[in-house]
């Protein structure tokens, strides 16, 4: 019998670990299915392009995975039974549970409302394809000189704020941060973040928790108003809730804990990568939500199912930070770098070059995915035994 794979979510991290797993197995030994909700590979770290109507070039899974004994699966997730070893979802035909053997848990992350009174009744997200273009549909019925104001100082809402405000220069465009604006960067990149922000004629509200949202306006924590056509919330990734209702063991977000090969440490035939994980990174932090933390443990998980299933050596990629990409507009860029643990040099690439290796860096990122088995090793290895259990993982690296 095949060793079944089913893989749940077709972001960065699990279109990777699926095509990763493709090349690496021998076809007759394993069935891998990959399961989304959309056609379409969606390119989330462009979210803010196409809020202001950029046109992103179109990625259908079925052409990124012909030919390389991917089943894709176009079907929205349920739930989890992770004592069954079932996976329970809905599509144009109905309801179905698959079984599997072992588990990629891919589902990512969405938005975060954090509570805060109005926010999803009035505001607008980008973290999905979904909540990119109705932000598009918006923003093009604007009349000029309307206020729209950006809430989150993190890179989502240093690019949102910087791509409208260059897209929609007739706009009066805000930022709200809770401490300051680019606070965690070398002085460097506050510096040029600043000098961006003042010529694309962005105000920054800096220290502004916001506490409510409402159809015109925001309001912060000191009792200022902002007024705000349209409010765009940018504060923070919420965690697929599927993992929390489940008995895996998960943190108090309800990311699933796993050890350094990103087997789940209360059930070892479920991997989970990228948001969905919580990975402890260089100086035993947590990685934290994103694309560059993403692909590395979908390279780990793969490697390390491959390694188990075909008896060969367990993988130890190196999950740590090497920069911060942050495009500012189509035209300026900046690229801040890091230590392992993610913590800002004096070193950072600024202007337009820091556009183009923003650019290229998505582009790359992009070109990983449409070719899920490029690149790999071309002799697929045969399954041998069955996964190893508790006891067998490696740690990740500090």
């Amino acid at each position: 019998m095949q060793h079944r794979i089913i893989v749940l979510g077709a972001g960065y991290t699990g279109a990777i670990a699926a095509g990763r797993l493709a090349k690496r197995l021998h076809r007759e030994d394993v069935a891998i299915t990959l399961v989304n909700a959309e056609p379409d590979f969606v390119e989330r770290v462009r979210m803010h392009q196409l809020a202001v109507g950029q046109d992103l070039k179109p990625r259908p899974f079925s052409e990124m995975f012909a030919g390389t004994g991917v089943e894709l699966k176009l079907a929205k997730v349920t739930g989890v039974d992770v004592h069954r070893k079932t996976v329970a979802v809905i599509h144009a035909d109905g309801a179905e549970e698959l079984e599997y053997d072992t588990l990629v848990y891919a589902l990512g992350s969405g938005w975060n409302d954090q509570g805060v009174p109005g926010t999803a009744e009035h505001a607008h997200e980008i973290a999905s394809r979904f909540g990119a273009l109705r932000l598009s549909e918006r923003l093009a019925r604007l009349d000029a000189g309307q206020p729209v104001v950006v809430v989150g100082g993190g890179l989502t809402g240093l690019e949102a704020a910087t791509e409208i405000a260059e897209a929609r220069p007739d706009l009066d465009v805000a930022l709200a941060a809770r401490g300051g604006l680019g606070d965690w960067l070398s002085p460097k990149g506050r510096r040029h973040l600043r000098e961006v922000f003042g010529k694309l004629g962005i105000t920054v509200h800096e220290h502004a928790a916001v506490t409510g949202v409402e159809a015109d306006r925001i309001a912060t924590a000191d009792g200022t108003s902002i007024p705000a056509a349209v409010t765009v919330w940018t504060a923070g990734f919420a965690v697929h809730p599927i993992a929390k209702a489940t008995t895996l063991e998960v943190n108090d977000t309800g990311q699933i804990v796993v050890d350094g090969t990103m087997s789940s440490v209360s059930h070892p035939d479920v991997y989970a990568i990228g948001d969905a994980a919580m990975v402890m990174g260089p100086g035993d932090k947590p990685l934290r939500m994103s694309c560059a933390s993403g692909v590395p443990t979908a390279w780990q998980a793969a490697d390390a199912i491959a390694a188990r299933l075909t008896g060969g050596k367990l993988p130890n990629a190196p999950l740590r930070y090497f920069q911060q990409c942050i495009s500012l507009g189509r035209r300026e860029g900046l690229i801040q770098f890091v230590t392992a643990d993610d913590r800002a040099v004096r070193a950072a690439l600024t202007g337009r070059l820091a556009a183009v290796y923003k650019e290229l860096i998505c582009k790359s990122a992009a070109w990983g995915v449409a070719n899920p088995t490029a690149g790999m090793p071309t002799r697929r290895r045969r399954v041998v035994r069955k996964p190893a259990q508790a006891g067998s993982a490696v740690k990740a690296p500090a």
